[in-house]
């Protein structure tokens, strides 16, 4: 069995950090997991989130974007499109753009969104929804940036970001009849006499 674990970050730019270690701990899209030295394979997608690692007493952290994770027993590979370290942070600037990202967002509030896949949607809305996914993912980096700093932002709630609201059901799945209420839908109140 291995007795460290050899991490490595990669990103679009290159391999970001590379590190022996004894203990990893990352955010996964079910939560957080760790990683010892000997654990089985693992491949696990990524919520952008803080890294933590440990080297005997020395504990640090950094900051990933969404990715993927694979794991064996002497190594892990984050695959990330955003890496961070704390010292890398400028706090002003990453307020600035925080404070542009969510004034964006709460442009787009009045826009009727829809699935990108949904028949027949509206293509501006379609584009609105798109346009805000993306604005939410900045807003998610932004975020985990300042918390990796040590200074977290106040905890935000947008409902319908992940999945978005239930589409109709198609027109063939709608239960027919003349009029609604004509008591033509089973187990209608209207069929009682």
């Amino acid at each position: 069995m291995a007795d460290s674990i050899r991490l490595e970050i990669v990103t679009p730019r290159g391999r970001a950090l590379t590190a022996d270690v004894d203990e990893v701990t990352a955010p996964g899209v079910e939560g957080e997991f760790g990683i010892l030295p000997g654990h089985l394979p693992i491949l696990a997608a990524l919520r952008t989130g803080i890294v933590n690692y440990r080297r005997g007493t020395e504990t640090k952290r950094c900051a990933v974007g969404a990715g993927f994770a694979e794991a064996g027993p002497d190594k892990l590979v984050i695959l990330t499109d955003d890496y961070t370290e704390r010292a890398q942070i400028d706090p002003v600037i990453v307020r600035k753009e925080l404070a542009e990202v969510q004034a964006q967002l709460s442009r787009l509030e009045s826009v009727p969104i829809v699935a990108p896949n949904a028949k027949g949607g509206d293509p501006a809305a379609v584009e609105a929804r798109v346009r805000r996914e993306a604005l939410i993912a900045r807003e998610n980096w932004l975020a985990i940036s300042m918390e990796l700093y040590g200074d977290p932002l106040p905890a935000t709630q947008r409902p319908y970001d992940e999945f978005g609201p239930p589409s109709p059901p198609p027109d063939d799945e709608l239960p027919q009849g003349d009029e609604p209420g004509d008591g033509s839908a089973p187990g209608h109140p209207s069929d009682k006499k």
